[in-house]
């Protein structure tokens, strides 16, 4: 677990970084050049459709995880539209409660 934690920081703070750097040199405009690109039915909008399926994917394990509870349907939301901001910071708090389980890790507290 400890290799997945130092995995989850790192990602955390390159995205950071990169989203910082991206917005003060392009703004905040991500939603017309995401659609955009898919709508130009090219690679990057190939790309961004795959990652939104990633998204809905981490979304619904997410709430299943929290037996989707309305608190576990809101970490779906927040899970598909933070993406990997929000997923690093969710599993680093879930290691940290949750020790080094990984069956409770993956399951949830009511399923292991």
């Amino acid at each position: 677990m400890p290799l997945l934690c130092l995995f989850l920081l790192a990602y955390l703070l390159a995205l950071v970084s990169y989203t910082a750097f991206t917005i003060v040199h392009h703004g905040i405009n991500l939603l017309p050049v995401f659609f955009g690109d898919m709508a130009a039915m090219a690679w990057p909008g190939q790309f961004n459709l795959d990652f939104t399926c990633f998204l809905a994917l981490s979304a619904l394990w997410v709430s299943w995880r929290h037996q989707f509870t309305p608190g576990g349907l809101a970490l779906g939301v927040l899970a598909f539209f933070g993406g990997m901001l929000f997923l690093s910071v969710y599993l680093l708090v879930q290691t940290g409660k949750r020790g080094t389980n990984p069956k409770v890790l993956l399951l949830g507290e009511g399923r292991t």
